[in-house]
């Protein structure tokens, strides 16, 4: 029996939640296969079986908590002597009845079609197309026949360990997945998973539910408070005139997809105007360090992403070299990775500056929060058609409220909003990115 044990996934990380079991007790699972998800106050990581076999007991449920090296889960290996379950294989004689499975021989070469709904169910039952006899037309191999197949060696699998006590996992090297799970089940009790939600009696109109906060909300909490107690933060706003972005946008949007093979969003442009506004003021890109303040000649920009659980923050390096299309395919694959909780520790490291767009969620106005050690954090807002004058006329724009709060201990009232004035003067005129003024 093997332990699965909570790795190490991080220097500072001494403890993670259970997220949720991808296999339940009594599957086979092959080697390399996600078994589990664990939350850290980073990320999302992955523990994988570490052979062939079968997950036998969890023992560490959803929302719980271990520390790393807590064993959390049972597992039993394959038998190292067995064969491989794709290779017809005859089951040991037992003491008692005997019976035999065996595969049919191996068609010549080209002579058996596999349909694509069989190859699947092969695939998920570990076996090959030698393996089944095909009755479809033309020697065609059908579902139905793969499903046949499974169906009888299973029972006679199941047979066989009843009457001559063969173990479960020699059973699952013989026919694959299948008997396995039948031959686990009838050897394993069934174990209820615990409920972790305590749930307080009284009116169905005033009851209460209580749930362990998650590793990343409550490093979201942490991080939150501790910007507020170490940090003197102060919010500066401006509005901007979306036209000109818009325009351009509508303007090539087609052919930048068709180039590139990403669509052209918004975030691109002030990923692009953060930058050049950073070279003009380090002071927002700089951090204090004790009594030291540390100047950073790089722009490395978290963009805001609503997660799968929560708010999390990944960083585009190096914004200054990356173009247009790098900054959208990157944010792109940062947004699909964490609705999937798929981000690794490392994407959330570091980070000069930050840009939240709550607009996409509505808001029209809001306060943004330094991610420490950061020093300025952009934050972004609905876009709204409204009238403004231009040039001694009223005139309906589409404009977006901005706005920057930045750490006073470092960065000054006239460099902070010198710093938003350029970010409005870049995307109100967007040719200045390529003329460098």
């Amino acid at each position: 029996m093997t332990e699965i044990i909570v790795p190490s996934v991080g220097e500072s990380i001494s403890e993670v939640q259970i997220g949720q079991w991808l296999k339940k007790e009594g599957d086979w699972v092959a080697a390399g296969t996600d078994l589990v998800d664990l939350e850290t106050e980073k990320a999302s990581v992955q523990i994988s079986a570490p052979e062939d076999g079968i997950l036998v007991k969890i023992l560490k449920h959803s929302e719980e908590f271990a520390a790393v090296g807590d064993v959390i889960a049972s597992f039993q290996p394959a038998p190292k002597t067995a064969a491989a379950p794709a290779s017809p294989v005859a089951a040991p004689a037992p003491a008692g009845p005997t019976a035999t499975i065996s595969a049919a021989p191996q068609p010549a070469a080209g002579a058996t079609r596999v349909m694509p709904a069989a190859q699947r169910m092969l695939g998920d039952n570990h076996l090959n197309a030698g393996q089944v006899p095909a009755t479809g037309p033309g020697g065609r191999l059908l579902k139905e026949d793969v499903a046949q197949f499974v169906s009888q060696a299973a029972s006679t699998a199941s047979a066989i360990a009843v009457g001559a006590g063969v173990a479960a996992a020699t059973a699952a090297t013989v026919v694959g997945k299948a008997v396995a799970s039948i031959a686990t089940t009838a050897a394993t009790p069934t174990t209820t998973v615990p409920n972790q939600s305590l749930m307080q009696q009284g009116s169905p109109n005033r009851s209460e539910e209580v749930k362990p906060m998650s590793m990343i909300r409550r490093t979201i909490a942490t991080r939150l408070v501790q910007a507020q107690h170490n940090a003197a933060l102060l919010t500066t706003f401006n509005e901007v005139d979306m036209q000109p972005v818009m325009q351009l946008r509508t303007k090539y949007k087609d052919a930048f997809n068709d180039k590139h093979g990403v669509k052209l969003g918004f975030m691109s442009f002030f990923a692009k105007a953060s930058c050049e506004a950073l070279k003009r003021f380090p002071s927002v890109n700089a951090e204090v360090r004790g009594n030291n303040v540390v100047y950073r000649n790089y722009c490395d920009i978290g963009i805001a992403i609503g997660g799968g659980k929560g708010l999390v923050v990944p960083v585009l390096r190096n914004v200054e070299k990356m173009g247009f299309a790098d900054i959208e395919r990157t944010i792109g694959e940062y947004a699909n990775r964490a609705m999937a909780n798929k981000l690794m520790p490392d994407d959330l490291e570091g980070g000069t500056f930050t840009i939240s767009n709550g607009g996409i969620y509505g808001s029209l106005l809001s306060t943004p929060i330094v991610n420490p050690p950061q020093s300025g954090i952009l934050g972004l807002h609905s876009i709204q058609e409204r009238p403004i004058a231009l040039n001694g006329q009223v005139v309906i724009r589409p404009m977006m409220y901005l706005a920057l709060t930045y750490d006073h201990r470092i960065v000054d009232g006239r460099e902070a909003v010198s710093f938003l004035k350029t970010i409005k003067d870049v995307i109100e005129d967007p040719s200045r990115l390529f003329l460098e003024i």
